[in-house]
């Protein structure tokens, strides 16, 4: 079991930055991803890291945008998210899974997840 508690999300204008942070408890070491859901949409992949750190996966919409890391010593994952865009308004969920990086990419799902912290870009 893992628990997940997201923070840093805002308000801020499009062009602009937010750096999320999601600290993790229990067992950790577990794959650590980044999802988000907007008004009316179906929750999506934003990003993904492996235990390590060293293997990185993104989502086309974020490409170039928005980076991925965690600090293990810390047990937190971040999403340091750059040149924000309105459609990137969502509530942003951590998420946790225990299978191996390239299982989880395949799929993109994930078995735990935080409660979400909102992020809203206006222009």
């Amino acid at each position: 079991q893992v628990q997940l508690v997201e923070s840093g999300g805002g308000l801020v204008q499009a062009g602009g930055s937010l750096r999320l942070s999601c600290a993790a408890s229990g067992r950790t070491l577990y794959i650590m991803a980044w999802f988000r859901q907007a008004p009316g949409k179906e929750r999506e992949f934003v990003a993904g890291i492996s235990r390590s750190g060293a293997t990185t996966d993104y989502a086309d919409s974020v490409k170039g945008r928005f980076t991925i890391s965690r600090d293990n010593a810390k047990n937190t994952v971040y999403l340091q998210m750059n040149s924000l865009k309105p459609e990137d308004t969502a509530v942003y969920y951590c998420a946790a899974d225990p299978r191996t990086i390239a299982a989880f990419t395949a799929t993109r799902r994930a078995d735990y997840w935080g409660s979400g912290t909102q992020v809203t870009v206006f222009s």
